[in-house]
């Protein structure tokens, strides 16, 4: 499995559900901790593996719960489309001790954190992910793998953190943003309301965010954190 591999001591599904994938999770783990909102799930759940002494339902949004508690994890789930990006967004922040995590997703999501520079679907997210780490594309899911059918296709996505992360990625996450921005608008006027008329001077002025590699934007970063007239 893309998740666990033969084994993992402790596992966090986000989403179980009816407990489809929950059932595939606890041969390959000690330990499996699954957050479900819906109430109704959550009774149904403690229902079915009712005497499985691995496994641990909670009550809760993932949004509002330290995922960091029970200890170092491989995360895994399937994402409701309407939160994915936060989901995904809580799994970057965490530390190295979460180095791996499977999502389920609406395609377009998976497109855009698997797109490369100079296409369209590449944007925050898309560098926002891929400073931390590397992604790999599971499979994509047709509408018909699930009961009932959703009207889009989705993609299963590895993550896996990178050893070195890089330096400062607040900040540098903080300048990714501002050149996004406006995509559509060049880096010299998305970036000059923070540091004025200097960001003319940048060799990237002229082009456009969605252009720059992941390398391009910790190079640029790092010019303007070691000048302290350009800091924001």
């Amino acid at each position: 499995m893309a998740a666990c591999g033969e084994h993992a001591d402790r596992v966090i599904e986000i989403g179980p559900g009816r407990g489809a994938l929950t059932r595939h999770l606890l041969p390959r783990t000690d330990e499996l901790h699954a957050i479900e909102l819906d109430s109704a799930l959550f009774s149904y759940l403690n229902g079915k593996f009712d005497g499985e002494p691995k496994l641990h339902v909670h009550a809760a949004n993932v949004l509002e719960t330290n995922l960091a508690q029970w200890g170092p994890a491989v995360i895994a789930g399937n994402l409701p489309y309407y939160i994915t990006s936060p989901i995904i967004e809580k799994f970057l922040s965490l530390d190295d001790r979460f180095r791996v995590a499977v999502f389920l997703m609406q395609w377009e999501v998976a497109e855009r954190l698997l797109a490369k520079p100079g296409t369209r679907d590449y944007g925050y997210l898309t560098v926002a992910t891929q400073l931390v780490c590397n992604l790999e594309l599971v499979s994509k899911v047709p509408p018909s793998a699930f009961i009932p059918p959703p009207k889009v296709d989705s993609g299963a996505v590895r993550f896996e953190r990178k050893v070195h992360a890089p330096p400062n990625l607040p900040d540098l996450l903080r300048l990714v943003s501002r050149c996004f921005a406006q995509k559509r608008k060049t880096l010299r006027n998305n970036l000059r309301p923070y540091y004025g008329d200097r960001a003319d001077t940048l060799p990237e002025a002229g082009l456009r965010a969605e252009q720059l590699s992941i390398d391009q934007f910790v190079d640029l970063y790092t010019r303007l954190a070691g000048n302290p007239e350009l800091r924001g």
